[in-house]
Parts: C-alpha cells; structure tokens; sequence
C-alpha cells in the first residue's frame, strides 16, 4: 500500500525550479567575484582559504530535494546521499561533525550528524546564497568545523533598507522524483521598517531509477524472503518518496548605520528511509533568530555585530505506523563580533560564541543516552598587509566544551560519566599578488576539536547503519595540523585556481570494526567472534590519519564563433586521498577522482548550457567496503527570460543524466542498495517582482 502523508499536511503542491546558467559576468567582461562572508567577518575581497559561492542563477540551476544534493559536486564537496530524503554534505572527506552547517552564520540544530538516515533540517529554496569553506574554519565556529563550514544565507531577518513591495515566486515539477515543488517571498517596508515572509512546499514520489537498486552482487548474497523481496525491486527506489513545507515570518528595524531584527521559522518533513522497508522519519524543527549590527561606533570599537538562535529539533522514526524512537535536540547559540579601529596597520575583530544543547532519544532505537552539552568560546582575527602585494591573516580560538549524560535507568548509560574539554586552534594566512591577474593563497592551522556526545557514549544497534555502536567515553580531543595551497588567476574575462591540501590528525576518533557480533537482549548485549552470532561491534577509537588532495575550478568568456552571441566555458575537479596511517589502510566513503565541464551560450534572451560530469570507479577502500564503478553524465538546460507586468521572469528547461547512466557514490553508505536517479527532464519557472 502507497505511504499516504497525514491529512494536515494539506498544502498547494507546486514546485521550485532549476534552470542551468552560465557564469555571472561583471560589466568588464570579467567573471564577477562574490565576497565571502563566511570566515571573513572583515569582509575582504579575497580570504586565504578555498571556498565556493552559489547565488543568483547558479543556486537556481543546483536546486534539488536535499542541502547534499545541491552542493554535491562543487570542488571538494560530496554527500552522503542515504537516498533523496536524506543528504548531508561532505567536504574533502569529512563529515559529521567535523562539518558545520549554519544559517545565517549560526546552527539551526538537527540530528543529522548523528545517523545517515536523519535529514538536515534547511529548506534549500529559502537559501538566497550557500557559501562553502573548505578545510579548517575552527577558528570562528568551533571545533565541529575542523573540516568546513556551510552556511546559508536568506533574507528572513531584513538587513538592509526595503521599500515598498517586492516578492519572488518558484515553480517547478519534474525530476527522477516526479517533483512538484512551489516557494513564494514576499518582502515590503518603508524605508526604516521591513517585513519578510516565505513559504515552500515540495512533493517528491518515489525515485526513478535505471534497473535494478541493488547491484549483482549485493542481490547474490540476499538471504531471506524480506532480503530477496528488496533485492528484486527495479525501476524504482522502494520507500523514497517524501514531501517538505516551511515557512517564515521575519521583521527589522533599519537605520544608515545598522539594523535589529528577529525571525520564526517552522519546517516539516516526511521521509521514507530507503534502507528499510516501511520506516518513515517524520521531522518537525521551530527555529528562532535574532540578529543586529551596529556600525560606525565611537571609541576603539567601530562596529558590533551578533547573532542568536533557539532551535526546538524533534523526528520520530516510524515503523509500520508505531513510533519506534523519538529524538529531541533543543538549544541556543549566539555569538557576537566587534571590529576595532587599526591599531597600526593591523584590522581584526574579536568574539565570544556560545552554545547549550540537549540531545535525547527515547525509544527502542535509543543507543545514546541524553547528554546536555554547553560550548563557551573566545576568538581572535587580525589582518595586516606585509607590503603591497602580501597580505596576513592570522587568528586563535580558546573553547571549554561539556558533556553531561543522563541514562535515565537505562543499565546501557549506567556507566557513562561527565567530561570536559579545552581546545585550542590557530591559524596563519598569506596572500600574495603576483601580477598580470596572477595571485597565491596559503593557509596553515592546527586544530583540536572535542568528541561528540555519541563518540562518547554510543552503546547500542545502530538499526540505519546495521551496526553495534560504542562509545569511548575516556576519548581525547581530535587534533590536527593542515596546509593549503593555492594558485589563482583572474584577468580578461577568465578566473581559475588550482590547489592542493594536507591534514595530518594525530587521533582521528573513528568508528573501527572490533571484529566481534552481538546480539542484543534488552538492555544488554551477548557478543562472540562468530559473525553468525548477531550484528557487528564497531567502536568509536583514536587513529592516527591524513587527508590529502587536489581541487580546480575555472570559467572563462569565449570570443564569438559565429555571429553573435556569449559563449562561455567552466570545468572543475578534485581528488581526495584519505588513509589510516596505523594501518596504511583507506578510510572509508571516500569520492574518486571527478572532473566536470560545461560549455554555455546566450543570445538576448536565451541561453543554454551543456555539461559533462564524470567520476572515476573508487577502488581504494577498506575491508569489508565494496569498490564503486565510475561514470560519465551528460546534463542539458535551456532557459528563456521575459518580462510580464512589472515582474522579470525566467522559465526553464532542464534534462539530467542524459546518458542514463547507472550512478553510485563511493561517499555512500547504501551505494549497493540506492543508486541516484535515471534520465529525467524538470521544467520551472522564476518570477521577481
């Protein structure tokens, strides 16, 4: 029988769209450059370490069911991918929480990080812009960004001026999904005042596919009739459907030198989860914001900016139509930056960030127990140039963080106690003109990071991930020291860089295969060397480990082949190499070696694009993990724009995996059981007024 969404889920089912886009250009002919605002409290036109923007038309043509989804495929950045309901990013490697996600520069929490299978909690069409930092960005945001930072930015807290009324309307449907997605923004003020309001809906049936779910091997070692029943599903992705509202009401009060404001925004979800059968994952998050900056101060400080959010996380995991388990995570951060007045030629500003969370799973999949968890940290960043053409950047963070689980009676928690940790992270950056649009970039840190409550005090089935999960609760801090280099280029109408990285961690803490099976009875366990005996035993440990890769990205305009008429072209690509260097062994779910490019043109009001996206097969993984096969895609848009009344329109037209290609993503747990989607056409529509 068909999952049928609850009754008061009655909401108008269109849908957002996509529509394929060429590079931004500047009225000189030069590829526009976006100013980072993630990690650059300063603003600077340019920052040290590498990071990616999307806006405009580009976030427009990415627009997909899940935040992983969208940002897959940047340079460096894959996702988890534990089907369409459920997508985290991953970045150079990293995942969990060594990658924040932010909105507006703060946590909206959720419990992603915790389990594949649990969804990020952020609507992808209220984001106006995703900024992406990769490598280290402890600095600013804690030890949870020791790998990056993504941040999305909208407009629910008003920070500039708005007269009269404007608004957006997206529409789309299509998709391997069948989507039927629909957002509309409406933004009015009067100069001082400014409201904002959005909503979304979007509808996703269950995933196209192109031939079997489950690879030939996978389906040859099904046992069992429920095995052999998922084994057999083709065409479609069993259980993968879903659908999503959000919503938000937001208000500022603006002045030349600032603005105050605050935001309320809900967002509902229901998923199926892919790796079983009958399990819906039902999401609701409330999240509220407060934001101000005042600028142009007298004294030693010049401007104060801050940040504060109250975020109440809840999903129930339901099974046949019972509630299984239940997990909560509530909690506030706020955050406050003050930029002083040079002291010599030396700019920077200085913070305090805070947080205060409680995570609890109640149920019969609660394999943590629940854990209060407080954050208090001070941060420092300077900038000076050395001469005119070397510029510095250099920083520290001083954080406390504690833990405190509750068992609550249960025996598994019995033994679980309180820890507390200071970690400290540096960092040094460089940036240097070379000439004739030529320029380099280095950054170096060390960064120390606390362990999670779960790396702490796991004990119990795992049921997403199929696996006994413990914690170490004596765990250490993860410490890591990292270099990145980059060379950049940006002249006439063409911008490209190219650079590589190094992170070497000194005790990666790791979920590592004990070689033992348990079975679980009640509040215990009964484990053996037999692996007839139950579910493997994984333990959260320590490993010595290093990461290390390539990224380039680059665009550039085309003279005219024939009449008139822009051509542009883009390619991108990364490679990332991660190992156990106790063991020499690779550390799992790691993306192969992938290169993309695309050829776009425009004439008045058309423009299309063309794009070829290819990965090679991943080979080098760890025991026990299965090799991926490669693949190349062939993607296709076409758009048109128009005016109609006072509004600027743009419909669209887009076809993704053209070649029909059978996709797998080495950075996925499920690769064996859940492929991406077969060819499919979306079509959309984008109206501003």
């Amino acid at each position: 029988m068909p999952y049928r969404l609850p009754a008061n889920w009655r909401f108008s089912s269109l849908v957002l769209a996509v529509a394929a886009a060429s590079p931004a250009w500047a009225d000189d002919g030069q590829p526009a450059q976006a100013i980072v605002i993630t990690a650059n409290p300063l603003r600077s036109n340019e920052i040290s370490s590498p990071s990616s923007v999307l806006q405009g038309d580009a976030l427009l043509l990415r627009q997909a069911y899940s935040l992983g989804a969208v940002l897959d495929g940047l340079p460096g950045v894959s996702s988890t991918s534990f089907g369409p309901g459920a997508s985290r990013p991953i970045i150079r490697g990293l995942d969990g929480d060594r990658i924040r996600i932010l909105q507006n520069g703060v946590t909206a929490l959720d419990a992603s990080s915790l389990s594949f299978d649990h969804a990020v909690a952020q609507d992808p069409f209220s984001a106006e812009r995703i900024e992406v930092v990769r490598g280290p960005a402890a600095l600013l945001y804690g030890g949870s960004a020791i790998g990056g930072v993504i941040n999305t930015l909208d407009r629910r807290i008003p920070r500039n001026p708005i007269e009269g009324v404007n608004g957006q309307i997206d529409l789309n449907a299509g998709g391997a999904a069948r989507e039927r997605n629909a957002a509309v923004a409406l933004d009015a003020g009067n100069g001082q005042f400014a409201l904002h309001a959005d909503a979304a809906s979007r509808d996703a049936g269950l995933l196209r596919i192109p031939g079997y779910a489950w690879t030939p091997s996978r389906r040859a070692q099904a046992v069992g009739e429920e095995e052999q029943a998922a084994a057999a599903a083709k065409d479609t992705l069993p259980n993968s459907n879903g659908r999503a509202i959000s919503g938000a009401v937001g208000a500022s009060w603006t002045w030349a030198d600032g603005y105050l404001g605050l935001s309320y925004a809900d967002y509902q979800a229901n998923y199926g989860s892919v790796a079983e059968a009958g399990v819906r994952l039902d999401m609701h998050q409330q999240h509220l914001a407060l934001a101000g900056e005042v600028r142009a101060l007298a004294g030693p400080i010049q401007s104060v900016k801050f940040d504060f959010s109250n975020t109440d996380y809840e999903h129930k995991e339901i099974e046949d139509g019972e509630v299984g388990t239940r997990f909560t995570h509530k909690g506030y951060e706020a955050r406050i930056e003050a930029r002083h007045r040079p002291l010599g030629e030396f700019n920077g500003v200085i913070g305090l960030h805070t947080s205060s969370t409680r995570f609890a799973a109640l149920g019969e999949e609660a394999f943590v127990p629940q854990t209060d968890s407080d954050s208090h940290a001070l941060f420092l960043l300077e900038e000076t140039p050395l001469s005119q053409t070397l510029k510095l950047s250099l920083g520290g963070r001083l954080e406390a963080t504690r833990h405190a689980p509750d068992g609550q009676g249960n025996t598994r928690f019995d033994g679980a106690y309180g820890r507390r940790y200071t970690a400290g992270s540096f960092s040094l950056g460089l940036l240097g003109q070379l000439g004739q649009g030529w320029s380099w970039a280095a950054n170096a840190s060390r960064t120390e990071r606390a362990p999670t409550f779960y790396e702490l005090y796991a004990n119990g089935e795992h049921v997403a991930t199929g696996i006994i999960e413990r914690g170490d609760n004596a765990a250490g801090k993860e410490k890591a020291r990292s270099l990145d280099l980059a060379l950049r280029y940006a002249q006439g109408g063409t911008r490209a860089s190219i650079g590589t990285y190094y992170s070497r961690f000194d005790n990666f803490i790791a979920l590592m295969p004990t070689g033992r099976y348990c079975s679980s009875e009640g509040e215990a366990d009964v484990c053996t060397d037999d692996p007839a005996a139950g579910v493997a035993e994984y333990r959260y440990q320590g490993v010595p480990a290093s990461l290390h890769g390539i990224e380039f990205e680059g665009s550039s305009k085309l003279a005219a082949l024939a009449g008139s008429g822009d051509w542009a072209l883009d390619w991108q690509g990364d490679y990332t190499r991660a190992s156990n260097r106790l063991s020499s062994e690779p550390l799992p779910r790691i993306a192969p070696l992938r290169l993309a490019a695309g050829v776009s043109y425009g004439l008045g009001p058309w423009s299309t694009r063309l794009g070829v996206q290819h990965a090679a097969s991943q080979s080098r993984v760890p025991v026990g993990e299965n090799t991926t096969e490669g693949y190349t895609t062939l993607n296709l848009s076409l758009s048109y724009r128009f005016k109609l009344s006072s509004g600027e329109w743009l419909a669209y037209l887009r076809g993704d995996n053209l070649t029909n290609q059978e996709v797998r993503y080495a950075s996925s747990l499920l690769r064996d059981i859940a492929p991406q989607g077969a060819r499919a056409i979306k079509v959309g529509l984008r109206g501003q007024f």
